[in-house]
């Protein structure tokens, strides 16, 4: 049965998005990302298979090794859709400011 992942699921958790990090810089086995976390090798592979299939991460075989890269293609998809979120929320952080500004002078 395939599950449909969300990715702001997958990027809600924590070790997810350390391992996410992990691998922005430079492509890693999924030994080689574990050896990063005290989980268990399993649990970091399930990791793996949810970034996977939200397309988060691609992976590469080389040899008996696979490589997990960074698919910065997504990401630039999930911030095209949150562009309009934070202009939203900057436009209305930044009128609070300027009421805060005048209120503090007023004082």
């Amino acid at each position: 049965m395939n599950l449909r992942r969300d990715v702001f699921q997958a990027i809600a958790d924590p070790t997810r998005r350390a391992i996410l990090t992990l691998v922005a810089t430079q492509s890693m086995t999924a030994g080689a990302i574990a050896s990063n976390f005290d989980s268990a090798r399993p649990t970091i592979s399930k990791h793996l298979q949810i970034l996977t299939e939200c397309e988060l991460l691609e992976q590469e075989q080389n040899g008996r090794e696979m490589y997990y890269h960074f698919n910065a293609a997504k990401f630039k998809e999930i911030a095209d859709f949150i562009e309009p979120f934070r202009q939203h929320w900057d436009t209305k952080f930044n009128k609070l400011e300027v009421v805060m500004k005048n209120y503090q002078k007023k004082k």
